[in-house]
């Protein structure tokens, strides 16, 4: 397919904010408090207009170090997201955390890129970073959901192992309906911006395909292991609470 990729100005930009102000007027009008709203928009501007420029100097950058350092930031901010769940139990989880996300999303990365897609330079930064962002992000939510879900069944006073169970399927909730509706109720992203970049459908597809795989297999085997890791930090700490 020849369908060179339409370049978006500022001006062209500008008339999607209609829509924005239209909806703005209407929370206004029926009281609303559009000082949250205007805030995410403005932070929603400044964050991507930001990230914009700082990809677009790693992309040129060509340094396999600098990308390792941009993997490494983004694994240790999904970590400390995934445990915010939990917040009394922050700290005692971390190490579960970061080994379950660095194993289960880095290894299916590491698979992804080198072995499926066989990138060149192993670093190419237009396909790692993208795909790393895909794979800790959804590793993140499912390890987040698995923790608040823990926990709170263990509150409710079920034994370990039923806590367990129910925290996992609650963790794969998200990418489950995901797997179901791609395609029916949705295009996902990565394949709605291949279509429109001009690369054919049915190569788009199996991208599609492989991101799913890819974004279920992390989600599974990271929530997996930060259950099976976290056990005896929250049996220890819940010792030491009934203690005092």
């Amino acid at each position: 397919m020849d369908n060179p990729v339409i370049t978006l100005s500022l001006p062209q930009l500008a008339l999607a904010f209609l829509p924005v102000i239209g909806t703005l007027l209407i929370l206004l009008a029926w009281s609303y408090n559009i000082r949250h709203a205007l805030y995410a928009l403005g932070r929603m501007l400044i964050q991507l207009m930001a990230i914009g420029y700082v990809l677009a100097w790693i992309f040129g950058a060509h340094n396999g170090q600098l990308i390792l350092l941009v993997l490494t930031i983004m694994l240790c901010a999904s970590v400390w997201i995934a445990v915010g769940t939990v917040p009394g139990h922050r700290r005692q989880l971390l190490l579960a955390a970061f080994v379950a996300i660095t194993v289960g999303g880095g290894l299916t990365l590491a698979l992804v890129t080198q072995m499926v897609l066989q990138v060149d330079p192993w670093y190419l930064p237009h396909y790692m970073i993208p795909l790393a962002g895909m794979v800790f992000a959804n590793s993140m939510t499912a390890v987040s959901l698995a923790a608040e879900r823990l926990f709170a069944e263990l509150a409710h006073g079920d034994s370990w192992q039923d806590a367990r169970i129910k925290a996992y399927q609650a963790a794969m909730i998200p990418v489950t309906n995901s797997l179901l509706a791609v395609g029916l109720v949705s295009l996902p992203g990565m394949m709605t911006g291949q279509i429109l970049s001009g690369v054919s459908p049915l190569v788009a597809s199996r991208y599609q395909i492989m991101v799913m795989c890819m974004v279920f297999a992390s989600a599974g085997i990271s929530t997996a292991l930060f259950l099976s890791l976290s056990k005896s930090s929250v049996q220890t700490g819940n010792a030491q609470a009934s203690v005092k």
